[in-house]
Formats: structure tokens, C-alpha cells, sequence
């Protein structure tokens, strides 16, 4: 199960470093998680200073 980003995001980049797989890029408004790529590791959910990353 992939993690989704929720419209909280601020768009700080923080989660894209913490991702070891480069799941997490910038979208058009906020940043965005590849389901593909995505390994349900949570090492993103920590790192949002928002809380806008969840388990889908």
C-alpha cells in the first residue's frame, strides 16, 4: 500500500529526502508519491513537518 500526500503539504521537499527509493517528487501544487515506486517503508511519514503523508 502506497502513501499518499494530502492537500496539508506545504511543499517543503523534506519528505523527497527521506525517501530511500526517490518515490516523492514535486508535483504542479504539492508533492506527490509514486504507488508504483512507493515501498511502504514510512520513512517520509516522520519527516512531514505537516502531517500531510499517509497510508493510502
Amino acid at each position: 500500500m502506497a502513501h499518499v500526500i494530502d492537500d496539508t503539504c506545504v511543499s517543503c521537499g523534506a519528505c523527497a529526502g527521506t525517501c530511500p527509493v526517490g518515490a516523492i517528487s514535486e508535483g504542479s501544487d504539492k508533492y506527490v508519491v509514486d504507488a508504483g515506486t512507493c515501498i511502504d517503508c514510512g520513512a517520509c511519514d516522520g519527516a512531514c513537518p505537516t502531517g500531510a503523508i499517509k497510508a493510502e
